[in-house]
């Protein structure tokens, strides 16, 4: 394995789950794609990703709603694209630094229904 910023990456991506899931996000990640080739059809297909977003997040914290729900599906997002099995396709911490500063955008659908399958997303850092 080549030790290089990517590493550090990948690092923000577990520590970002982790805040959000209360606890270490070993069973989520392994059942994350590990490359761009997978498709979202794929993805939807894929019964790991057809689990809510809500229930990873902490159930101890009270569902989050408004700003911080598009909060916490950007950063999800972001997150996301940091673990990818390719460490040629996470984002730099630059990029990762200047999606943390963009404003978040809107929930493609009620917090409630979102499925960890719709957030995985390899441009979320491109542009």
């Amino acid at each position: 394995m080549k030790v290089d910023e990517r590493c550090d990456v990948y690092s923000f991506g577990v520590l970002t789950m982790e805040i959000f899931m209360g606890r270490y996000p070993d069973d989520l990640t392994s059942c994350l794609p590990s490359s761009s080739s997978a498709s979202t059809s794929t993805l939807v297909a894929n019964d790991n990703h057809q689990i809510l977003l809500k229930d990873v997040i902490d159930q101890r914290l009270s569902p989050p709603t408004r700003q911080v729900a598009k909060d916490v599906v950007s950063n999800t997002k972001l997150a996301f694209a940091c673990l990818n099995g390719n460490p040629q396709l996470r984002p730099t911490m630059r990029q990762v630094a200047q999606a943390l500063t963009h404003q978040s955008l809107p929930l493609p659908n009620p917090f409630s229904i979102i499925k960890l399958g719709e957030l995985w997303d390899y441009k979320v850092c491109s542009g």
